[in-house]
């Protein structure tokens, strides 16, 4: 089993930056990638972009060039530095981590708000 806890959602003008962080805990040496996806009201969940164990990252196109997704192995942790933010960012955002198996295992959301 692993254990996700997300931080770092908020308010936020358009054009301003957040960073979230996701901590881990437990069973996290048979995870292979490790992301971000968000849920806009009254929309279904998407990807926003994920790190693999090696390191390779992959972005949805709506956020390339604003967001960044990083990791510190020491901690246990990922983050997603959120940049040039846009109303149509808000929504929950949930961290990810997946097994090389298939299993997913999700943190319990936070609330990122974009005003224009």
């Amino acid at each position: 089993q692993v254990q996700l806890v997300e931080s770092g959602g908020g308010l936020v003008q358009a054009g301003g930056s957040l960073r979230l962080s996701c901590a881990a805990s437990g069973d996290i040496f048979n995870i292979n990638f490790m992301g971000w996806y968000r849920q806009p009201p009254g929309k279904q969940r998407e990807l926003v972009a994920h790190i693999s164990r090696p390191g390779s990252t992959n972005y949805a196109d709506s956020v390339k060039g604003r967001f960044t997704i990083s990791r510190d192995n020491a901690k246990n942790t990922v983050y997603l530095q959120m940049n040039s933010l846009r109303p149509e960012d808000t929504g929950v955002y949930y961290c990810n981590f997946r097994s090389y198996i298939g299993t997913h295992y999700w943190g319990q959301g936070t609330q990122v708000t974009v005003s224009s």
